[in-house]
């Protein structure tokens, strides 16, 4: 819950006024940690507000442009072996790869149906060549 500016300081004025913490509680509704937060953001920022601070974003291991440039360098790597690289799990790589948008999976070209089909049909269509035309295959005895 966010507190005005105005309230905060007639908070503080009110403990520092000779008023204890019960009746602080009862007049305002704020807890003990409350006022002392309060008034160590006014000693130090001289404000009862506390100023929005910077989003901070951790170090990451895997630099994105030391990624590409080692899956340029071996495209046929192991994700172990980047993992070694870059000092992090295959998991760490896996998860960086995705955020790229990068797929490592090898992918086979897929063979139509109609192909396979064509494969039977040749080996059917010989044997019922060979046997229309005479040319079956006789046991010697």
């Amino acid at each position: 819950m966010s507190y005005e500016e105005k309230y905060r300081a007639k908070a503080i004025e009110y403990k520092e006024s000779g008023h204890t913490f019960e009746e602080l509680k009862e007049v305002f509704a704020i807890s003990a940690s409350t006022y002392y937060r309060w008034k160590r953001i006014q000693n130090t920022t001289g404000c009862y507000v506390s100023q929005p601070t910077e989003k901070r974003t951790r170090r990451r291991k895997i630099d994105p442009e030391e990624l590409k440039t080692a899956l340029k360098n071996k495209p046929d790597a192991y994700l172990r072996e980047w993992a070694e690289m870059f000092h992090c799990s295959t998991v760490a790589i896996h998860k960086k790869l995705k955020s790229l948008n990068i797929t490592y999976k090898k992918r086979r070209l897929p063979i139509p149906k109609n192909r396979r089909k064509t494969a039977r049909n040749i080996s059917n269509d010989s044997k019922r060549f060979r046997s229309r035309n005479g040319f079956t295959s006789t046991k010697a005895a």
